[in-house]
């Protein structure tokens, strides 16, 4: 069964959970983001320092694909089950990345360079998603 299905907890408690855990490892400012649409959280904002700059990261969550697994397991998941069970799954990678952090395996800004917000506004995954050429090894 996919992690967190049967978790009870307010997405909303948990994304201030993953914001004292971003706290602690070097986050500066944190922001809950909603769909304006249906009011559920869609995204954790939230910026690192590096040298005398500010990174920001874009954590998002889709409940879409989580409630999609759930279902084909057999699980009646209705929409709100899949929000609190996405953000629970995010939780628990955060925790897992900054066990690596603590270690110092690597640092908060490697673990989260993927969700670094681009000028654009669209994060760096998006940016080289959208344009694999930007890769090594993409046949260039």
């Amino acid at each position: 069964m996919l992690l967190n299905y049967t978790t009870k907890i307010d997405p909303d408690k948990t994304c201030s959970e993953i914001g004292k855990i971003l706290s602690k490892h070097g986050a500066q400012a944190v922001m809950t983001e909603y769909d304006t649409k249906n009011q559920l959280v869609s995204a954790l904002s939230f910026k690192i320092a590096f040298g005398e700059k500010q990174i920001a990261f874009r954590l998002p969550a889709d409940w879409r694909p989580v409630q999609r697994v759930l279902q084909e397991q057999g699980i009646r998941a209705d929409q709100m089950m899949a929000v609190r069970v996405s953000w629970r799954i995010l939780k628990d990678w955060v925790e897992a990345q900054m066990a690596l952090v603590e270690t110092q395996m690597v640092t908060t800004q490697q673990v989260f360079l993927p969700y670094a917000i681009m000028r654009d506004g669209r994060t760096l995954s998006d940016k080289f998603i959208s344009d694999p050429s930007l890769l090594l090894g993409s046949g260039n």
